[in-house]
C-alpha cells in the first residue's frame, strides 16, 4: 500500500472511532437518532457535492444514481445495526467485532470473488490486524452479553457489504467519490424517514436535537470525511487492504473505552492495540 493511500487510512480511523464515541454516548430512539444526524449531515455536505461537480467539470450518469441507491440504502442498514449494538454491549465489545469482521469477510470476498491477491507480508498484516482487534474484543467482562456479540457481527457484515460496493462503484463504474457520496447521503433520507413513519411511538426530533445536538453535529461532521477519505484510498489501493488499515481505528477506540469511558480490562486491550499497529506496519511495507 502506498504511503498517500495509508496516511488516507489512518486518518479516516481517527475520525470513525472519534464519531462512534459520540454515538456511543448518545440516548434515545435509534431511528430518530441515524435520522437526525443524516439530515444535518445532508444539510453540510450537499451544497459541498454540488459544488464540487461544477467546478470539476463531472457529467452525471445514471451509474452515479444507482450506485448511491445501493449505497445509500446499505448504510441505512449499517447505521441501525451499529445503534442497536451499542444499545446492547460496551463500545470496546461492539466496535472491534464489527471493524474485524468486516475487514475479514471483505478479504474473502476480494480474494476469492473478485481475484484480488495481496502479497505474504500483507496477508500477515491482515492476520495481525484481526487477532489484535480479537485480543481487545476480549478484554472486557468475563461474560459478554450475546446480543451484543451478535449485533457487534451483524455490523461487521454490513460494513463488509457497503465496502465492496463502495470499491466497485469508485473504481469499475468510475463514479467520482465526492458525488457519490453526497447523492447516497441524501438518498438515505427517505428511507429513513419511511422507517420514521411506521414506528407506533417514535420520539420526536425536536428533543433528540436538544438531548443529543453534539454527538449529532460531531458525526454530521466527522463520519463524512472518514467515508470519503476512505473512498479516495480505495482509488489508490485493493480494497482488501484498504478495509484491514481502516481498522487502526480499533487503537483509538481502546483509548476511549478505557480512559473516556473507564471500560474494564484495559491491559489486554493494549496488548490488541499494538498487535493491530504491528498490521498496519506490515501492511504499510507489504
Amino acid at each position: 500500500m502506498s504511503g498517500t493511500a495509508l496516511a488516507l487510512v489512518l486518518t479516516a480511523a481517527l475520525l470513525h472511532a472519534t464519531w462512534n464515541l459520540a454515538v456511543k454516548g448518545a440516548a434515545g430512539d435509534s431511528v430518530t437518532f441515524v435520522w437526525t444526524y443524516v439530515v444535518v449531515t445532508c444539510a453540510i455536505w450537499a451544497p459541498i457535492g454540488v459544488i464540487w461537480v461544477l467546478v470539476a467539470g463531472q457529467s452525471p450518469t445514471w451509474w452515479w444514481l444507482w450506485g448511491a441507491l445501493v449505497s445509500g440504502a446499505l448504510h441505512v442498514v449499517y447505521q441501525l445495526v451499529l445503534q442497536r449494538g451499542y444499545a446492547e454491549g460496551d463500545l470496546n465489545l461492539v466496535y472491534p467485532l464489527a471493524r474485524g469482521s468486516g475487514p475479514m469477510l471483505t478479504f474473502l470476498v476480494a480474494v476469492l470473488v473478485l481475484g484480488q491477491r495481496p502479497g505474504p507480508v500483507e496477508v500477515a498484516g491482515i492476520v495481525a490486524v484481526v487477532v489484535g482487534i480479537l485480543l481487545i474484543s476480549l478484554g472486557g467482562r468475563a461474560l459478554h452479553p450475546r446480543e451484543g456479540v451478535l449485533w457487534g457481527l451483524a455490523t461487521g457484515a454490513t460494513i463488509a457489504s457497503y465496502t465492496l460496493w463502495d470499491s466497485h462503484t469508485v473504481n469499475a463504474l468510475d463514479v467520482p467519490p465526492v458525488p457519490y457520496f453526497v447523492l447516497g447521503l441524501v438518498l438515505q433520507v427517505p428511507l429513513l424517514a419511511v422507517l420514521l413513519g411506521r414506528r407506533s411511538d417514535p420520539v420526536p426530533v425536536r428533543e433528540v436535537w436538544r438531548s443529543a445536538r453534539t454527538p449529532v453535529l460531531t458525526v454530521a461532521l466527522l463520519s463524512p470525511l472518514a467515508y470519503l477519505l476512505v473512498l479516495r484510498a480505495m482509488q489508490l489501493a485493493p480494497v482488501a487492504l484498504v478495509a484491514a488499515a481502516r481498522e487502526s481505528s480499533i487503537v483509538v477506540g481502546a483509548a476511549f473505552g478505557w480512559l473516556v469511558l473507564r471500560e474494564p480490562r484495559p491491559a489486554r486491550r493494549l496488548v490488541g492495540a499494538v498487535v493491530v499497529l504491528v498490521g498496519i506496519g506490515l501492511i504499510a511495507v507489504g
